[in-house]
């Protein structure tokens, strides 16, 4: 059975790459986590029209280019919910690993990643 983390909404960033590496590493496959409750693209937007303040502005952009690279790489699905106009849901589910994921070297490349 999988088991959904929530990310509560506080209008800053809850966590950061390192964190959703680690709770990849630990995921079960079909596991999910919310790792951001907004408009992405809105809240990474940097100049006149940004959202958050530029530490955590930057956070959240290496958090959500995190999530992209462990797509890419087959370690998760990314889905969004829309909860409201303009708000959504951003989740990481994490796939079930293949022979070349489980191995050692496969979690050394998550972390240096990281």
């Amino acid at each position: 059975m999988s088991k959904i983390s929530p990310i509560k909404p506080s209008g800053k960033v809850s966590m950061n790459e390192l964190q959703l590496c680690m709770w990849l590493g630990e995921a079960a496959p079909g596991d999910s986590l919310e790792y951001h409750h907004g408009f992405l693209v809105k809240d990474v937007e940097a100049g006149s029209k940004q959202r958050l303040k530029e530490p955590e502005r930057i956070m959240l952009e290496r958090l959500a280019s995190r999530a992209r690279w462990a797509a890419e790489r087959g370690f998760a699905h990314l889905v969004q919910r829309r909860v409201a106009p303009e708000q959504f849901s951003y989740l990481v589910i994490a796939r079930p690993r293949g022979p070349a994921a489980r191995s050692p070297l496969a979690f050394i490349e998550l972390a240096a990643a990281a």
